[in-house]
């Protein structure tokens, strides 16, 4: 890793995280709408996608603990492959065990695929230059995510427009464009990332696998010595929730306030593209937030605001304003990415990054999950925007998880002798160094 500079690493972190992103742009306008058209019910819908987060329960630590021992290439392409297989029965499944087969697969893709390449990032620009700021590149990230689902999700809602091509129906055009978008992610991963790795093969594989555990166990062992670590991954319980309602529902409200399922889904592309666009602006605010009000309590105002937009989804009664509340939402969901993972890198060292990643996004998948099975049982047993505003509810209780980070960063610290020898504290302005 230490054979590229800080410059060609951000390139290619953000070239890479762009292209994995892309796909999911464009599954986005139809992914809930397409399982509708095939038969499934809204709690029918909720129920598959519980396949995902179980699985991540199941597989996050494992996963995570096998990238930081065995390394993060390896991990990133079977991650890339699974998710390739995964969208390839996604276009031809038609039955509520196929798309659980479906999910099953993306949680085990989700598992493999979260933390390795940011945590290859954060180390990689570390080798390079020790005093870089990587934060910032973290922050660019949101916006090249932004970006690149923001145009997958314009492509995809214009394939819907133009309609069914031959006998595949328009709402299953974007899912053959993601299989493509899927396999060119997965040819620049294999030439991009490079890492140094002691070896190779079945031992280092072996001796990997061996190694996880103790990977886990210290990964575990920062979050019970740092109270500010364990209420930052607590955050994700009630985003992983939260992050249903305009993930999920937004497709199904949008189509109950405009009374036409295709015309939502063609409406959602151009949406989707300007959330995401909004999303890009939010993260690009890095800088600004990191400066004032600072990294914590900025994350911690964000999530209240959070909760309000998603209220207005879930209460405006036209189009007009729900799509407003929309957007807005997609910008403090931009804005809140980056300061949340720059506070987690600043509490973890290197070798257990990925783990301590993985425990994060481990909180966030099963919440979800369960977020999808009640927050899809509220909509059919009440209306959609009553299971928006409590979902918003959810999304702004996290805001006080904050407050450690905050008070941690507004203590003065008396280093140790070994830097080395504890995780480095939260400083709130420390990424605008």
């Amino acid at each position: 890793m230490s054979a590229l500079t800080v410059r060609q690493v951000r390139g290619r972190y953000l070239t890479l995280y762009g292209l994995r992103w892309l796909p999911t742009g464009l599954m986005i306008p139809v992914m809930i709408l397409l399982m509708q058209e095939r038969g499934l019910s809204l709690p029918q819908i909720g129920l598959v996608s519980t396949a995902q987060g179980l699985l991540v329960l199941a597989l996050e630590l494992p996963t995570g603990g096998l990238a930081d021992a065995l390394g993060r290439r390896p991990v990133l392409l079977a991650a890339g492959a699974l998710n390739l297989i995964s969208l390839s029965l996604f276009a031809v499944a038609n039955s509520f065990v196929l798309f659980f087969a479906v999910w099953a697969l993306q949680g085990i893709y989700r598992a493999l695929d979260s933390g390795p390449l940011e945590s290859w990032y954060v180390d990689a620009t570390m080798a390079a230059d020790p005093e870089a700021e990587y934060e910032r590149g973290l922050g660019h990230a949101g916006t090249v995510a932004g970006l690149a689902i923001g145009a997958g999700a314009l492509l995809g809602g214009g394939l819907v427009a133009l309609g069914p091509i031959g006998p595949v129906s328009a709402l299953t055009v974007p899912v053959l464009a993601a299989i493509v978008a899927q396999a060119a992610a997965l040819v620049a991963l294999f030439v991009l990332l490079v890492e140094q790795r002691p070896a190779t093969g079945a031992a280092a594989l072996r001796a990997s696998v061996i190694q996880a555990p103790r990977m886990i166990g210290q990964a575990f062992g920062l979050l019970r010595r740092s109270r500010v670590l364990l209420a930052l991954v607590a955050v994700e319980l009630f985003w992983g929730f939260g992050m249903v309602t305009f993930e999920s529902l937004l497709p199904v409200r949008l189509a109950e306030v405009i009374g036409n399922p295709e015309r939502a889904a063609a409406l959602l592309g151009p949406a989707n593209s300007a959330a995401w666009l909004a999303s890009a602006a939010g993260a690009a605010l890095t800088p600004l937030l990191l400066r004032w009000p600072g990294a914590a309590p900025g994350a911690a105002l964000l999530r209240i605001l959070q909760g309000v937009t998603v209220v207005g989804m879930g209460l405006f009664a036209g189009p007009v304003g729900v799509l407003v509340a929309y957007l807005a939402c997609y910008t403090v969901h931009g804005a809140s990415n980056p300061l949340h993972s720059g506070l987690l890198h600043r509490q973890v060292d290197g070798p257990y990054r990925t783990s301590v990643l993985s425990l994060n996004s481990m909180m966030s998948q099963p919440a979800g999950a369960l977020g999808g099975v009640a927050l899809t049982a509220l909509a059919a047993a009440t209306s959609v925007g009553t299971a928006m505003v409590v979902g918003a509810v959810v999304l702004a209780v996290a805001a006080p998880l904050y407050l450690p980070a905050w008070f941690a960063g507004r203590r003065p610290v008396d280093l140790p002798t070994d830097p080395a020898a504890v995780p480095a504290p939260v400083e709130p302005h420390a990424a605008g160094r």
